[in-house]
């Protein structure tokens, strides 16, 4: 008889993504018998697309190496032992029981013996036991990375703790990882919980503890450190997602002789394009919907939600009926029917392609978190665009990978800087880099956050020299001093992040994303999740002639090539092989690695990239300018202002937002609050689109459609409750035109703000309106008469939300004010704190200033015992910066020849 299909731990997480799918569940291994890619295979849509990259695969592989390895079992031991309140255990023992649940059992029986006679803790790593439910049937079984068993406290009595952990090599963007990556991770230790609590070979008097642990990388070098979390929620929903399995798996008949693909037809799919394309039967579903005849299935295939469906039936069934949808959606499925891209009505705010830019591409490498396979830089002054830099890294995963990306970037920013000053020495304009997409923003930034934090260890560190004492990791460990980090590198660390810190305002753009600005001008059709690549966006918007977004997406689908930081498998895997070699399996010979082709492909990768940035760049030229964009440009010039003078200080430019001490948080609550103000107001103002579904959204209250009943009086039918008899209002929007870019409007720059001169202002009347009329209908007596006509669509705003002014013929905005705690004065000397040290310490003290002021803090509480070793339980790095012993084991997903991840596996298996 054959195994039963359980599909694992893994199984078990992906089916709390994709639940609500009745097809998902009546193709889960415990009916079918195989796994899902299998399935799709044999009925002919084989999911090639859905694979893990092999530089990806390599690198998890190299993780559980680390975790595995002596050096870390005992910090990850100890680390969740001291976390979860238990005794410090006198001796940690490791155990690797190879996947094999007869192993295990005896392995944790010494273990439980250990723990109770010892008071000595084991980490066992490779566990297998029963699926919860199939103890006694041949099942495929559960296998957490690790288990730790520890002795409980003599006030939980006797008896060891069994907590089960799992390792995840998920990368650390801008210094964190990703919230929903956690919880998936553990959703898959909490498997593991349930599976040990169900088991019925653990010993007497070991309990399963209440909390799971789950390794992840704390450095670029894949270094492991232990993440504690209450299992006691993920646990109740992992127990009701088997019960569901086991539920579904027994109602469920699937007969021997059953013709598969008829069978997988009649379960109906729950389609999303944005989350559905982690499941190996998308293209199954995704080709189903498009042969249906059904109009109302295109909604379905675009990704429409289901709540609107209703809605905008009409657009797609022929009778044009539209009820009460966002004008994004409308306009979505609009473009989609006729192959034109919607024009949202918005003209330029940004600064791409301005003098003072620079443009930057960059291709990752899957290999490792921060590694990068190449980068091109190019910068754009008053005579134009230059010409691409190209630089391709051998290693990508080296420290000196990352300084020579920061070098690259920071000879651009310092030409631009100059430049800028050279032109307004009083005021230079603001400089932006210019990126296709938030992945290429995030690893730029991640590395600058990298090369801070370690920047920041050496001065810390030289001053433990200059003071004789010894240099010191967190954990006590002998410190490898660091070269320090070169000033033009420095200049682009610190200017990403200021990126960083500005993360929380909308107004601001250090970094300018050019997919989200195109986005901002055209809704292009097709699922939205296409809109997420530069190359789609850009074809919409520059094709001459309609586009089937069905065929285009298949193209973008098949391309060798991407416009961001992330590749596709083919060319990751291409790159990989180059980078690393390969060993032969099969039929498939195995090469040596060939860095010749390494360079030529990463040039070639680079080229595509540059090549669409540029197009999109053109694209962006030929639209209009915002009278507003000056506005954006004074706000970033005022924050820049103050960047400046960090830079020029050395004071707090190498902090990232999480690093912020709490009262420069605090401090910044006011100015993300007027921020935002000022964001979702000169949004009102420039943006019909957004306007429009301002209006909509019964949660904004300012905002509201009119509808023009009469011109003379001039008579509104207003859309609100709260825009009533008495309220002044301005005039955003007619027929999707924005009034602030009409040639009577004009800003006027204030110390406070700006000011619109030239917008219609007046107060909402009921006079001479009938008493049996709707209490909507209203004159308006504005002071600047527009030009309307009956029947004109509207969107309005009460004048209060922007300013209380009195005045009819300006609209005053205010500017919110720029970031400058901890941050120098401009009053402030070079020499003002040397000279007086006190009254400067919270503007202009220099990092070497602080940083030895901090290593010193450090020096007298190790002097105490409450550092690491000697305190227990261990004292958390919170700073977690990418420094630690040279004596360490590192991770180097290069470091062996590639081989291909298990084909049953998809990216829901490792991210």
């Amino acid at each position: 008889m054959a195994a039963i299909s359980t599909g694992g731990g893994s199984s078990a997480v992906a089916a709390s993504s994709h639940a609500a799918c009745a097809r998902f569940r009546g193709t889960d291994p415990l009916i079918t018998g195989k796994p899902r890619r299998t399935l799709a295979k044999e009925i002919g849509f084989e999911d090639l697309g859905v694979g893990i990259p092999e530089a990806r695969w390599m690198r998890a592989m190299a993780f559980e190496r680390l975790v595995r390895n002596k050096a870390f079992a005992g910090q990850v031991t100890t680390t969740a032992v001291g976390a979860l309140g238990l005794d410090r255990p006198t001796a940690v023992f490791t155990v690797d029981t190879k996947v094999d649940a007869v192993k295990t059992e005896a392995a944790l029986a010494a273990a439980h013996a250990r723990a109770i006679g010892e008071g000595a803790a084991t980490l066992i790593h490779q566990p297998a036991l029963p699926f919860p439910g199939f103890e006694d049937e041949d099942a495929t079984e559960v296998k957490p990375d690790y288990v730790v068993v520890a002795p409980k406290t003599s006030a939980q009595g006797d008896g060891s703790w069994l907590i089960v952990g799992d390792a995840k090599d998920y990368e650390r963007v801008r210094s964190r990882i990703d919230d929903g990556r956690m919880l998936k991770g553990f959703l898959q230790v909490a498997l593991g919980a349930e599976a040990f609590a169900a088991w019925s070979k653990i010993p007497t008097e070991m309990d399963v503890h209440t909390h799971g642990v789950l390794a992840v990388p704390r450095n670029a070098f894949l270094q492991p450190t232990a993440v504690v979390e209450d299992l006691h929620d993920h646990r109740e929903e992992v127990a009701m997602r088997v019960a569901e399995r086991k539920a579904a798996a027994a109602e469920a008949t699937l007969a021997e002789d059953a013709i598969l693909a008829d069978y997988v037809t009649h379960l109906k799919a729950t389609f999303d394009p944005s989350t559905c394309a982690t499941c190996n039967l998308f293209t199954f579903c995704r080709a189903e919907l498009r042969r249906s005849t059904d109009p109302t299935d295109l909604l379905i295939e675009i990704g429409i939600d289901p709540t609107l469906r209703p809605h905008v039936a009409g657009l797609v069934g022929g009778t044009g009926e539209v009820g009460s949808a966002p004008a994004s959606v409308i306009a979505a499925i609009e473009a989609t029917l006729h192959g034109r891209a919607v024009d949202t009505g918005q003209r330029r705010i940004d600064a791409a392609g301005l003098p003072g830019t620079i443009n930057v591409v960059v291709a990752k490498s899957d290999a490792a978190a921060l590694g990068l396979h190449g980068m091109a830089v190019q910068r754009v002054s008053e005579s134009g665009r230059g010409e691409w830099r190209y630089e391709v890294f051998a290693n990508p995963q080296s420290p000196e990978t990352r300084r020579s990306a920061m070098r690259l970037l920071g000879t651009a920013i310092e030409g631009a800087m100059r430049e800028q000053r050279k032109a307004n020495p009083d005021s230079p304009s603001p400089l932006h880099i210019v990126v296709p997409d938030a992945a290429t923003a995030d690893v730029l930034t991640s590395i600058a956050d990298n090369l801070a934090g370690i920047e920041l260890s050496r001065l810390r560190w030289e001053r433990d020299v200059e003071m004789n004492r010894p240099a010191l990791t967190w954990d006590g460990e002998r410190a490898d001093i660091p070269r320090p980090l070169r000033e033009t590198a420095g200049t682009a660390v610190s200017f990403l992040l200021e990126e960083d810190r500005a993360r929380a305002l909308k107004v601001r753009s250090p970094i300018i994303d050019v997919r989200t600005v195109l986005s901002r001008h055209l809704i292009a059709g097709g699922p939205a999740v296409n809109a997420l690549r530069l190359d789609y966006v850009v074809e919409w918007l520059a094709s001459k002639g309609p586009v089937d977004h069905r065929a285009f997406a298949d193209q973008i689908e098949e391309s060798d090539y991407t416009p961001g930081a992330r590749l596709t498998k083919a060319r990751s895997d291409a790159l990989h092989h180059a980078l690393a070699g390969r060993i032969g399996r099969g039929r498939q010979k195995g090469t040596d690695p060939n860095p010749a082709l390494h360079d030529e492909m990463t040039r070639a990768e680079l080229g595509y990239k540059a090549e669409v940035l540029d197009l999109a760049l053109d694209a962006l030229e030929k639209l209009e300018v915002s009278n507003l964009r000056e506005v954006y440009r004074a706000i970033e010039g005022d924050a820049q202002s103050v960047w400046r003078r960090r830079l020029r200080f050395t004071a707090s430019d190498l902090v990232r937002f999480g690093r912020t001490y709490r009262g420069w948080r605090n401090r910044l609550v006011p100015v993300i609050e007027a921020d935002a103000r000022c964001h979702d107001q000169l949004l009102a103002l420039t943006n019909p689109s957004a306007a429009s579904e301002m209006a909509t959204d019964a949660g904004t209250r300012e905002v509201a459609h009119a509808t023009v009943l009469s011109v003379d009086p001039l008579t509104l039918d207003v859309e609100s409750r709260r825009l009533v008899d008495g309220t002044r209002v301005v005039l955003l929007d007619v027929n999707d035109q924005p009034c602030v870019e009409d040639p009577g409007a004009s800003v006027t720059m204030t110390p406070s703000g700006f000011s619109i001169s030239g917008l219609s202002i007046g107060p909402l009347v009921r006079d001479g309106i009938a008493e049996d009329a709707r209490p909507t209908v209203l004159q308006w007596k504005p002071k600047n008469a527009p030009k309307m006509e009956v029947g004109d669509r509207l969107v309005v705003a009460g004048f209060n939300w922007f300013s209380s002014n009195k005045k009819d013929t300006i609209l005053p905005v205010s500017r919110p004010g720029a970031d400058d705690s901890a941050a120098p004065k401009v009053s402030c000397l070079p020499s003002s704190y040397a000279d007086d040290p006190a009254a400067h310490q919270w503007c202009c003290k220099p990092h070497k200033a602080n940083e030895s002021d901090f290593s010193d803090q450090l020096a007298d509480r190790r002097a105490r015992g409450e550092l690491n070793p000697q305190v227990w339980p261990p004292v958390r790095d919170e700073d977690g910066f990418e420094v630690s012993p040279g004596s360490l084991p590192q991770g180097d997903a290069a470091a062996r020849p590639s081989v291909s991840p298990p084909a049953d596996l998809t990216l829901d298996d490792v991210e």
